[in-house]
């Protein structure tokens, strides 16, 4: 994959795997367009963006908001006449015992993990599909392999985004649009540092964004990481369902005691 010239959206760049992506492809000399509610933290980029030889747009969106979501891709039209690729990362992550339910978390976390990358579909799509050209790069999980506990809603939202893209790879092919889907194990982030819990083979993020860029260029459909975890949640997710529920079980009593 080449990014010289390119036009390349990325969502939720204002911090972890986002905002180091965005310093990885500034140095491939392409025009980068920042999106994140927080414009104040993508604007800090400009400098050293414009020293690797690349172009900066920067867009305040929620992309939970479709109005909003709508203006950014047609804001970016309006400047470029083109769009070549978009890597849809924003996300969030809010542990949520089914003990103390609350519908709201559920709520916001498909509004944002889910319904930001269908909001950007909506919009995407069309266009990649009249230029007959494309990327579309989803950031799912490892995560999405089963429901692990206190983390239900998370794990949900993401197999339900892995789900989503692996759905279009085949319908979009013939239009000449590729469809990437990303599942990062533990990544060092302020989105992990939040965790109170270990983090198996917790990765820096600027070696994950190394191993994205490196699946980029590969032109992989999948990318994950790190292997170790890889191997692990593949395990998990192919053993049977009894097996797992007593792992989950054992979990669930050491945590209470």
């Amino acid at each position: 994959m080449n990014f010289w010239g390119k036009v390349i959206i990325i969502t939720g760049a204002s911090s972890g795997i986002g905002k180091e992506l965005a310093l990885s492809l500034s140095k491939e000399k392409c025009k980068l367009v920042l999106i994140a509610r927080r414009i104040e933290f993508i604007n800090e980029l400009k400098e050293e963006i414009e020293k690797n030889g690349s172009e900066l747009f920067t867009i305040k969106c929620d992309v939970t908001d479709k109005i909003q979501v709508k203006y950014s891709v047609d804001s970016v039209l309006n400047k470029f006449n083109q769009i070549d690729g978009a890597i849809l990362n924003s996300g969030v992550s809010v542990k949520q015992s089914f003990a103390n339910f609350d519908s709201y978390v559920a709520e916001q976390t498909f509004a944002v993990n889910y319904f930001g990358i269908v909001n950007y579909l909506n919009e995407l799509l069309p266009v990649f599909k009249k230029q007959r050209s494309g990327f579309i790069a989803g950031v799912s999980s490892l995560a999405d392999a089963r429901g692990f506990p206190v983390s239900g809603i998370y794990c949900s939202s993401k197999a339900a985004v892995t789900t989503l893209l692996e759905s279009l790879k085949a319908e979009y092919k013939p239009f000449n649009v590729k469809i990437i889907n990303i599942h990062p194990g533990f990544v060092k982030t302020p989105m992990t540092d939040k965790n109170d819990f270990t983090m198996p083979f917790l990765m820096d993020v600027k070696k994950a964004c190394k191993i994205i860029m490196k699946g980029f260029r590969k032109d992989k459909n999948i990318i994950k990481f790190p292997w170790q975890m890889t191997l692990l949640t593949g395990i998990i997710k192919r053993i049977p369902d009894s097996w797992f529920q007593y792992i989950a079980d054992k979990r669930v009593s050491i945590k209470k005691l």
